[in-house]
């Protein structure tokens, strides 16, 4: 049977980092970043309807989506940010159902979803794994990645949920306030855990979510 696994975490937590090392010890990647580009390339649905709410001026000159321009009007604006949500959230599950289902019998199938606590999908997987990380090392790294500003950083981190509602929901826990180093082991304690029964190891498991829900 799949195993279906959410991972996710707060903005410049490392959540990329965690799947490409899950990628290579053999799980399939179902990345809701990259379906979030998909369902809005030119041509489909989704950009047209977000072309209607909020106008052209979110289109880069060889019309598609300008994610940039897009991004600052979203995080700065809760009702923006839902109606923008409203869009490409749907078309995201739907074809995150469709690689799910596509999957090998036996896969372990970890759906990355940055946005888990705030679409209430939690309950939807047998394992949820959180990527953590302080506020601090996140506006550094926003920083630096994106070219923000601390103001902006910090927007981007307030549009999302708070690093204790992640927290709560978490099956398991990986620290990534450290060096690209230090994520190997506590990934092959995580790839142990969803290919086998053994322990944990150097993988902070947490049992916080209600009894009736998976593990």
């Amino acid at each position: 049977m799949t195993s279906r696994v959410a991972l996710t975490g707060g903005i410049a937590s490392g959540k990329s980092a965690v799947s490409q090392l899950l990628a290579e010890r053999g799980a399939v990647i179902i990345d809701s970043d990259v379906l979030a580009r998909d369902v809005v390339e030119p041509g489909t649905r989704g950009l047209a309807a977000i072309t209607e709410r909020f106008g052209p001026m979110v289109l880069a000159p060889d019309g598609s989506l300008d994610r940039a321009k897009l991004g600052r009007l979203v995080f700065r604006d809760d009702q923006a940010r839902a109606d923008l949500n409203a869009i490409v959230h749907p078309a995201i599950r739907a074809r995150a159902a469709e690689l799910q289902l596509a999957a090998p019998a036996d896969a372990v199938v970890v759906q990355v979803i940055p946005l888990l606590v705030e679409t209430g999908q939690a309950d939807d997987f047998d394992t949820v794994v959180v990527v953590d990380v302080d506020e601090k090392t996140q506006v550094r790294r926003l920083m630096r990645r994106n070219g923000l500003s601390p103001a902006d950083a910090r927007a981007r981190l307030r549009a999302q949920a708070s690093r204790e509602e992640r927290l709560e929901i978490a099956d398991v826990v990986i620290d990534n306030a450290g060096t690209p180093e230090q994520l190997v082991p506590q990934v092959d304690a995580l790839w142990t855990r969803l290919t086998s029964s053994a322990p944990l190891g150097g993988v902070t498991s947490h049992t916080t979510r209600s009894s009736d829900q998976k593990t």
